[in-house]
């Protein structure tokens, strides 16, 4: 039976401030992306996340970004590479720490919205992050955009990369993530995402806006927590795949 992992981006509220429903969405992922404050996140969202996926069986990973809490990650900042570096290792280094603190563990990395975006085309900053995440701790596995700079950049390839897919997002023809600023950008409707990742999955393929296909290694799927229906699509999806025969199983599962 194949396996693949489906995520989410969860811990996106900060202080009584609340971003999506992370206890259901933890009972239908199989790996969570956990803000680690300079989007989202505290340390008190943190710990409830990190403890509820522990309890659950659900694997963690630090979701890093650009310090932007007032835009939620999704600007880019006029930061160098080094300072990006310097960045990740201290969100990493956070999230290790509150991971410790429940008694769960981090065993990969994702770059949240802005620093994302950046790092799917960009070699500098797709490898600052890999070394960032490198000097912390070099056996955690890097959860990267298929098909872009994070997999092909030279310090990646010295890392564990798991290729990720997005069910709600919608892809150029040339496999880029289409801008969230264009309309039709995130796709609502459940039965079409559903049907979209089914078919990325038989195919080994994103699947573009004009019906293109881009052969890639396909090792989980993203649904954003922050969408009105995440939980919704998350369960949905997770039922079709299982009746498709798919196994769902973390990619990167703590030991």
């Amino acid at each position: 039976m194949p396996t693949i992992d489906l995520n989410a981006d969860l811990g996106e509220g900060f202080g009584v401030w609340r971003m999506g429903d992370d206890a259901a969405l933890l009972r239908v992922v199989t790996s969570a992306n956990i803000a680690c404050g300079f989007h989202a996140g505290d340390p008190d969202i943190m710990a409830r996340c990190l403890i509820e996926a522990k309890a659950r069986g659900v694997a963690v990973g630090a979701h890093v970004s650009f310090p932007d809490l007032a835009g939620f990650g999704r600007r880019a900042l006029p930061m160098s590479p080094a300072e990006i570096e310097r960045a990740v290792a201290y969100q990493l280094g956070a999230a290790i720490a509150m991971a410790r603190y429940v008694g769960h563990k981090i065993t990969f990395v994702k770059a949240h919205g802005a620093l994302a975006n950046l790092a799917e085309r960009d070699a500098e900053i797709a490898g600052a992050i890999a070394r960032a995440v490198a000097a912390v701790d070099p056996s955690l596995t890097l959860l990267a955009i298929a098909r872009s700079a994070q997999v092909y950049a030279r310090p990646c390839a010295e890392m564990r990369v798991a290729h990720e897919v997005f069910a709600d997002r919608v892809y150029t023809f040339e496999g880029r993530l289409v801008a969230r600023s264009k309309p039709g950008a995130v796709i609502e409707d459940v039965g079409t995402i559903v049907a979209r990742v089914l078919k990325m999955l038989a195919t080994g393929a994103i699947v573009t806006e004009d019906g293109g296909l881009l052969e890639t290694p396909i090792d989980s799927i993203c649904v954003h927590g922050d969408t009105p229906q995440a939980v919704d699509i998350a369960k949905q999806l997770r039922a079709a795949l299982e009746r498709a025969g798919w196994r769902l199983r973390a990619f990167a599962p703590p030991e």
